[in-house]
């Protein structure tokens, strides 16, 4: 009896060396592609939590501007002329730094919304370059519209591309 059981358990020799090399590969495979998968998504909530305090951090600057009136919406000229090449170089005053709104009177002490361009720290801890363009249109009959447009951007980034970017309209004849 003994050996008849004998006898039964030698056929099965269980896994081979081949064998179990080709599981330990298709598990590997598995297991990093489930590791990409996370990186790739920690990747995107990271760049959606940084546009997401772009947005913020725009449309508080935004909201500087809508507490003034219109005669008090402008830039200081002194620090507009003091930018550099990736402030000059914004679609928002299409290359010409001369259709931007400036003063050099109504800024004293330069408040936040009397400066073109400037580095913030945001509330997620990182670095934020906030700049703001503000040009002059004409709408309809002669009415004098001032454009205000802020771009925040990455300010580590070499090409400075921008995070958010938004614009508000404010009309002369509202008076705000």
């Amino acid at each position: 009896m003994v050996r008849g059981a004998l006898a039964k358990l030698r056929p099965a020799d269980g896994f081979g060396l081949v064998e179990l090399l080709v599981a330990l590969l298709i598990l590997n495979i598995g297991l990093l592609s489930l590791m990409a998968v996370f990186v790739s998504g920690s990747t995107a909530l990271r760049v959606a939590s940084r546009r997401a305090t772009a947005s913020t951090l725009a449309d508080s600057q935004l909201e500087l501007y809508r507490a003034l009136t219109y005669s008090a919406i402008a830039l200081d000229s002194d620090s507009v002329n003091a930018t550099d090449s990736t402030y000059r170089n914004d679609s928002a005053i299409g290359g010409s730094l001369g259709s931007l709104v400036t003063t050099t009177t109504g800024c004293s002490g330069l408040p936040n919304q009397c400066v073109p361009s400037r580095t913030v720290t945001g509330p997620d801890h990182g670095t934020y370059r906030v700049d703001t363009y503000i040009v002059m249109q004409t709408q309809g009959a002669g009415r004098a519209l001032k454009v205000v447009t802020v771009v925040v951007r990455n300010p580590l980034s070499l090409a400075g591309l921008p995070l958010a970017r938004e614009v508000g309209t404010f009309d002369q004849a509202t008076g705000t």
